[in-house]
């Protein structure tokens, strides 16, 4: 049987089916919804580089000291591999490109692009898993990402088009989406926090590369907020939160539990207002009550019984 196999992945099953999943899910998604407005403000005085692999290093470190107290077990060679799928989508890419993006554009206008993220965590997990939905959360999943593509284009100077910061959302919108699934599908086997310790561990080499060639090639003018909300960053949104979002998916349902990230690009729009006085234009606010109604429909729809 393969690996890949729907039948393969329900012999893992989710560790409980309790609400206990969605407050563990709605912990991290509220941790996660400062990531966009404090990148924001760390980019203003560093390299978007140094905080994209800066902050996977130091949560590397912690994560290094969390497992070597607790003493846990290493994976195997199989899932050294799937850790590396994680590493790559929320340790590397989820950080370093909104990083860049975050670099010309305001927060909100990534937060409304990032909303699709509970959408595309959906059609990973299925994808990922072999499930058969429904022919409806095809098309609302499809209706999320054109929801997204359209307000991008409207937000750039009215039709302007999508400009590269758009893409490089996207672009973390694919790597974390990816990321989720496989992290949510090992916290099963691993555990929650150990799923993205280990996958901080096998990223450091690399990201400490970057680190280092962004420190003695791009110069820094950092003040202490930038380097507070470079700490968040590191701590919190590289590291502590996902206890929180790996435990909510390992105790499941996974396609629930996921529901929850619907709330993130809301709280995200209150924190850029509150936090870098961010205007809340019609643009946007249509735009984000768009793409989270088609993200509930798609991670709805999976829900129901049905084929494609």
């Amino acid at each position: 049987m393969k690996e890949h196999s729907s039948a393969t992945i329900e012999a893992a099953p989710a560790l409980s089916r309790t609400p206990a999943g969605l407050w563990w899910g709605l912990l991290g998604v509220l941790a996660f919804s400062f990531t966009m407005p404090f990148t924001r403000v760390a980019v203003e005085g560093m390299s978007p580089l140094f905080i994209g692999a800066g902050r996977a290093v130091i949560a590397a470190a912690l994560a290094a000291a969390a497992l070597l107290l607790t003493g846990q077990r290493r994976p195997t060679r199989t899932q050294w591999l799937r850790l590396g799928v994680v590493a790559a989508g929320v340790v590397a890419g989820f950080p370093l490109l909104t990083s860049y993006a975050l670099t010309a554009t305001h927060a909100s206008h990534g937060a409304v692009v990032i909303a699709i993220l509970p959408a595309a965590t959906a059609v990973a997990s299925v994808l990922r898993t072999g499930e058969r939905p429904p022919r409806a959360f095809w098309t609302a999943a499809t209706l999320g990402a054109v929801a997204a593509i359209v307000f991008a284009a409207l937000h750039n100077d009215e039709f302007g088009g999508l400009g590269w910061p758009d893409l490089l959302l996207f672009g973390a919108v694919v790597a974390a989406a990816i990321g989720y699934a496989e992290g949510g599908l090992l916290s099963r086997e691993l555990g929650p926090w150990q799923t993205i310790s280990w996958a901080l561990v096998l990223a450091a080499p690399f990201m400490g590369a970057l680190t280092a060639y962004s420190l003695a090639t791009e110069p820094m003018q950092a003040t202490f907020a930038h380097w507070s909300a470079f700490a968040y960053l590191a701590a919190v949104s590289m590291f502590l939160g996902f206890f929180a979002w790996y435990r909510g998916l390992a105790l499941g349902p996974m396609a629930q539990v996921s529901q929850t990230q619907l709330v993130q690009p809301v709280l995200t729009l209150a924190w850029a207002a509150m936090l870098l006085r961010e205007p809340l234009n019609a643009v946007t606010f249509a735009g984000a009550l768009a793409v989270i109604a088609c993200a509930a429909l798609a991670v709805r729809t999976r829900l129901r019984p049905g084929s494609r």
